[in-house]
């Protein structure tokens, strides 16, 4: 268990808050994996600590949230047949999933009783398998003759979230809107797919199904991967109040286009970024930071924000404990900086170059998960551990 950590000589905090991106800090204090204090170093008491980390300069963020995976089975995948993509996830910054929909699973059954059986299995195995990336787990794929006992059942026993809607039978808006309903009585936050079909099986699901469906989450509003026309968009941006989702696995052109849309219309809160993997495109480890960097240098949006878009606009939508440097929040960070040889001067400069930053160290409920990332590029100045 963490006991009392210690990070020192921080040269830049990112809080994960759009309304105040960096902060006035040098130095952070958790105990028992929480934030406790965080500010100027003199002002701290840093005594008794049961682990120091001194971080040389780099930036402390908080950890990467990528709001759009497609889990399986622990740490591999069958789609790709890919072992350790979420630990591989974790060297690319971060440190909390959330599930799309075990849309993968080999054989996934498309009865409402094997629907409510996988995913409280799914939930269950996730919610103790020994990673260290936490994983939010067990939405299951909406299928016909679903009935409201079905979701008040697994929201019981602890199912948190639906896949995306429209990846398997229920498709029609009207349908999708009664079942999203009894999801959202019972506490179960839904997310459905946008543009064109991305799976076999799965299908177009346009600005219409969209928002007669009223999940709570537009998935992958650039398209997974096609997108919808820019002008289907727009109008999912202005007319209803869901998270927009933008993913690495979709339409460039679209992303940059949403994000522009929500800057235009004051509410870059509301957009949250995914890398909808694992999927037919395959895995990507730093499909995150990648779109933070794209969306910095491409929306001409500032690199501090940028990374707001992929920890605290994400926790917020996801009521997690995490993505935000706030006291009580989970002891979740990224140290970050300039990677070697960027044209940036500066880790914040670099990213609003399009360049990826270096990832030093992630640590994770008060605890190093993981020294100096094998996927970033090397970053100048990485944190040491002092005891």
């Amino acid at each position: 268990m963490a006991g009392k950590l210690v990070v020192r000589n921080v040269g830049l905090m990112l809080s994960g808050a759009l309304e105040a991106p960096i902060l006035e800090a040098d130095a952070l204090i958790a105990e028992d994996g929480k934030i406790a204090a965080f500010g100027r170093e003199k002002d701290l008491n840093t005594a008794g600590a049961d682990l120091m980390i001194d971080a040389k300069g780099t930036a402390l963020c908080p950890g990467l949230i990528d709001s759009h995976v497609h889990p399986v089975a622990g740490d591999w995948t069958p789609r790709q047949s890919q072992m350790n993509w979420i630990d591989s996830s974790m060297h690319g910054g971060v440190t909390t999933m959330i599930s799309a929909g075990e849309a993968h699973f080999p054989g996934r059954p498309k009865d409402p009783v094997g629907v409510v059986a996988l995913a409280i299995a799914v939930q269950r195995s996730f919610s103790a398998w020994p990673g260290k990336v936490k994983m939010h787990a067990g939405a299951p794929i909406l299928e016909k003759g679903m009935e409201e006992e079905h979701f008040k059942y697994m929201a019981e026993a602890g199912v948190k979230l639906l896949g995306e809607v429209g990846l398997g039978g229920v498709k029609a808006g009207d349908e999708a809107k009664r079942m999203v309903g009894w999801a959202r009585k019972y506490g179960i936050q839904s997310t459905i797919h946008t543009g064109g079909p991305s799976i076999p099986g799965s299908g177009l699901i346009d600005k219409d199904v969209v928002l007669e469906a009223g999940a709570d989450v537009i998935g992958h509003i650039n398209g997974g991967h096609t997108a919808l026309p820019l002008s289907q968009i727009r109008c999912l941006c202005e007319e209803c109040k869901a998270a927009i989702e933008i993913v690495h696995n979709g339409n460039p052109k679209a992303a940059v286009f949403a994000l522009r849309t929500a800057k235009e219309l004051g509410q870059l809160e509301r957009v949250i970024l995914g890398t909808d993997g694992p999927a037919g495109s395959g895995v990507q480890p730093l499909g995150i930071v990648r779109m933070v960097s794209f969306l910095a240098a491409m929306g001409d949006l500032a690199p501090e924000l940028a990374f707001c878009l992929a920890t605290g606009n994400t926790a917020r939508m996801r009521d997690l404990d995490c993505g935000l440097i706030e006291e009580g929040r989970a002891a979740d960070f990224v140290f970050l900086d300039t990677p070697q040889h960027s044209a940036g001067k500066t880790m914040l400069e670099a990213v609003a170059l399009g360049d990826i930053p270096g990832v030093g160290m992630v640590v994770i409920d008060g605890e190093v998960a993981c020294g100096r990332s094998r996927n970033t590029p090397p970053a100048e100045k990485v944190p040491e551990l002092v005891s």
